[in-house]
């Protein structure tokens, strides 16, 4: 069993910049692919990036250059950079993995609810104009 939980997030105005936390415990040995979806109110959860263990990264076009995934293996920690923020990203924030040990990480740019198994209780990030 995997438990993941998210910190970071908050309340910041246009064009500023927030870095979204995820701590893993549990079985992290098997999370190969981990990545961050967000849902904004009346829409649909996205998946807008990801990072396989080989170090391979996936971004969805509205993120593409403002945002970073990373991860840190050692802390059992994943990573949101988010910079230049505009007010369409404000959203609810989750951190997401999935039991499978191969390269997934595309599926969670392709917003492939279905993939993942264990979510975070998410982070709410709010930016204003």
């Amino acid at each position: 069993q995997v438990h993941l939980q998210e910190s970071g997030g908050g309340s910041v105005q246009a064009g500023g910049s927030v870095r979204l936390s995820c701590a893993a415990s549990g079985d992290t040995g098997i999370l190969y692919s981990m990545g961050w979806f967000r849902q904004a109110p009346g829409k649909d959860r996205e998946g807008i990036a990801s990072i396989e263990a080989n170090g391979r990264t996936y971004y969805v076009d509205s993120v593409k250059g403002r945002f970073t995934v990373s991860r840190d293996y050692g802390k059992n920690a994943l990573y949101l950079q988010m910079n230049s923020l505009k007010p369409e990203d404000t959203a609810m924030y989750y951190c997401a993995a999935d039991p499978l040990s191969v390269p997934t990480g595309v599926y969670y740019t392709d917003s492939d609810l279905s993939l993942v198994m264990y979510w975070g209780q998410g982070t709410q990030v709010t930016v204003s104009s």
